[in-house]
């Protein structure tokens, strides 16, 4: 759903905001597997989207937030801000800001500008988070801890080894493990990786400028 859908009328600029969106949820985040959830959630219609233009107040981040969330379907909410000119620093000041306000929910910001650090699976979640525009996602706290509950998944070998008692069963957070994952997957294809954000970055440029959606407010 759209912040214009609410009125009955998708507009020809929030269509193009959530085109660009899926653009980087199929080529990035379910192309190369970042999220446990990312494609069942697209699958069963449960990833509401909303759409502020202009520069957003924290009051209108939460309420955007806590609308989307109130969905029994919402499994994954984003709230898109194309129009905000801000830098990465700036949109995790904002993410701080709503995170006390919306408890139910863990908050993840996202940013175009995020710079690239593969020095550590840590340091990578940022640059993996380039969506085409400035973006808070919501994911209700009992979904992850479903997930944090699911045990790992092992690759044949590692199984073998356990089961002979060659090695001992992982214990590691899930986000760690996911971010352990996606570096190990991420680093080993980069230049894929950055030519298809590249991509959607130009795209966005193009398609932004001809429906007139005005990127440096």
């Amino acid at each position: 759903m759209t912040r214009s859908a609410y009125s009955g009328c998708v507009t020809e600029k929030t269509a193009e905001v959530r085109r660009l969106l899926d653009r980087y949820l199929l080529e990035i985040v379910e192309a190369f597997a970042l999220c446990p959830w990312a494609r069942a959630a697209r699958l069963g219609d449960e990833i509401a989207v909303d759409v502020l233009w202009g520069t957003p107040t924290v009051a209108m981040w939460v309420d955007s937030a806590r609308g989307l969330l109130a969905s029994p379907r919402a499994r994954v909410a984003m709230v898109v801000a194309p129009e905000l000119a801000c830098t990465p620093a700036d949109l995790r000041a904002v993410r701080d800001a709503v995170i006390p306000r919306v408890p139910s929910a863990g908050i993840a910001d996202f940013h175009p500008e995020a710079p690239l650090d593969a020095t550590s699976p840590a340091r990578l979640v940022p640059y993996l988070r380039r969506s085409p525009d400035p973006m808070l996602q919501l994911v209700p706290l009992a979904l992850l801890e479903t997930v944090r509950a699911a045990p790992p998944v092992l690759d044949r070998a590692q199984q073998i080894q356990i089961l002979n008692g060659l090695a001992v069963p992982p214990r590691v957070d899930v986000a760690d493990r996911i971010a352990a994952v996606n570096h190990e997957r991420v680093t080993g294809d980069a230049a894929t990786v950055a030519a298809r954000l590249a991509e959607i970055a130009a795209d966005r440029r193009r398609s932004y400028a001809r429906v007139g959606i005005n990127t440096t407010l």
